[in-house]
């Protein structure tokens, strides 16, 4: 759905918000007509359109970040890193003016990278840059050697006869080309080693999940199937993944040898921390933004997702700096390690089971920089001509609306499939899957212009849920209307 050409003429000027709210009115049927006191108020509409207009050169979302990825760097959890990362964002969340700030353990088992080499021993030698994918096992102390065999996707290979993949070293090479593939590709990376396993395979290498050329091998996590023995798991640069692919061309038998030491490690607890600015009317309840405080180790994490947490501290930031004083609590959570399972958002839910109605409404930012590009509601029925409202108020910022089947985020998934009110902020990732999981994944990549939109755009988001007149919904009703 689009807001018509039209309403988004009118939308240039600061009134946009009341002539879209009273075209809505006036063009309803009786039946369909709000009650206005389910409505935000003229005043409600001129202080968010306020903060868009004055957040977008006035919010700390490029300071914020590069503090944590200078002063922090790399969060791979379990490391030293993640131990910085918690005293750094407990730290901030103060200094930044926050009501309220806490911690929630999250335990998990850890792993550790260690070497990671690869090299073409014949028919033409050359060494490859490659990195371990989390969670994998080590090869032999002195690395293993075996036949290379290619697949062009997982698919291809697990229709592949076992006979083809006996002994050697399976290596899919399914490139990605944009962004909207990655589900489509990412199944190689997480499921592809006991998937060779089962057909006799010694070691799997993937292209790297990712839409660059540069030489950097991109890491991400992946899973053993329980009772299927565990292979040693890498992924390989996109060009020398081609070069690979043009070696096999040739016709002659490639052999690769490859050395990890990676390993599975002690089980360690983390920190979801939490910083909360306190609502005045409704406390209780609350607005959920975020992002996930972790890393990889490669990079400094700027992108995945340093500014996910810089945007959501930044937007609670300028409302609390800015004197307003939302009618419920809007409370940002940096969640604990998502990269390698998600442990951060399970153990919120966990811990917050029975307040799954107090959420207002949640949405995390985890897909790099932004702009923001779309705004999805998951909310009662109700509650729909206020996000109409807000949308009106989005759409100077180049948002889009879309349906009211949003999705809030990775880490906040399980909220909402909980029957969490949500919102799904789309930010632009026309260079996500560049930088992500790599060593090009550093704060010279940030554009302020960028990211100040996100944070700006998190900031409209969150002070007009807070003051929103009515709950947005939750549990059994939202989940019922979503299967209709």
């Amino acid at each position: 759905m689009f807001i018509r050409q039209d309403i988004i003429k009118v939308c240039r000027q600061s009134v946009l918000c009341l002539l879209v709210s009273s075209t809505f009115l006036h063009s309803a049927t009786a039946a369909d007509k709000p009650n206005v006191a389910q409505l935000f108020t003229e005043k409600e509409l001129q202080t968010a359109t306020w903060i868009r207009d004055a957040a977008r050169n006035d919010n700390l979302s490029y300071k914020i970040l590069e503090s944590l990825t200078t002063e922090v760097g790399p969060r791979m959890a379990g490391s030293p890193g993640d131990a910085r990362a918690v005293a750094w964002a407990e730290a901030k969340f103060k200094e930044l003016g926050f009501d309220k700030v806490w911690k929630e353990p999250v335990t998990y088992p850890t792993w550790t990278r260690g070497i990671e080499k690869a090299e073409i021993v014949a028919p033409f030698p050359q060494p490859l840059l490659i990195t371990a994918l989390g969670n994998s096992v080590a090869t032999p102390a002195n690395g293993l050697t075996a036949e290379l065999v290619e697949f062009a996707s997982l698919k291809e290979m697990m229709s592949a006869p076992i006979e083809k993949m006996q002994g050697k070293i399976v290596f899919i090479n399914h490139k990605m080309q944009n962004a909207n593939e990655y589900g489509l590709v990412v199944p190689g990376r997480s499921a592809g080693a006991s998937e060779a396993a089962r057909k006799g395979a010694v070691a799997i290498v993937i292209r790297s999940v990712g839409t660059d050329n540069h030489r950097f091998p991109h890491t991400g996590v992946m899973q053993y199937a329980p009772n299927v023995a565990q292979i040693p798991a890498a992924a390989m640069s996109n060009s020398d993944a081609d070069m690979v692919a043009r070696m096999i061309k040739r016709g002659k038998p490639v052999s690769l040898k490859l050395e990890l030491s990676s390993a599975a490690a002690a089980t360690y607890t983390s920190y979801n921390v939490i910083g909360e600015m306190t609502g005045t009317e409704l406390p209780n309840e609350y607005v959920l933004i975020g992002g996930h405080l972790d890393s990889w180790d490669l990079g400094t994490g700027a992108i995945d997702d340093g500014a996910g947490c810089a945007i959501t501290m930044a937007a609670a930031e300028f409302i609390k700096r800015s004197g307003l004083k939302p009618k419920r609590s809007i409370r940002v959570v940096l969640f604990a390690n998502e990269e390698q399972g998600l442990f951060g958002g399970k153990a919120y839910l966990a811990a917050h089971q029975n307040q799954i109605a107090q959420i207002q409404a949640a949405a995390e930012a985890d897909l790099g920089q932004g702009p923001v590009i779309k705004m999805a509601s998951f909310v009662r029925s109700e509650a729909l001509p206020l996000v109409k409202q807000m949308h009106s108020v989005l759409a100077l910022l180049g948002i889009e609306p879309g349906d009211n089947n949003a999705f809030p985020g990775p880490d906040m998934g399980d909220l909402r499939m909980a029957g969490a009110a949500s919102f799904g902020l789309s930010l632009k990732a026309d260079d996500y899957f560049n930088l992500h999981h790599t060593p090009d994944d550093t704060f010279d990549k940030i554009e302020p212009a960028r990211i100040n939109q996100a944070a700006t755009t998190y900031a409209v988001f969150a002070w007009m849920a807070a003051q929103a007149p009515i709950n947005f919904g939750s549990g059994q009703e939202l989940l019922k209307a979503a299967k209709k």
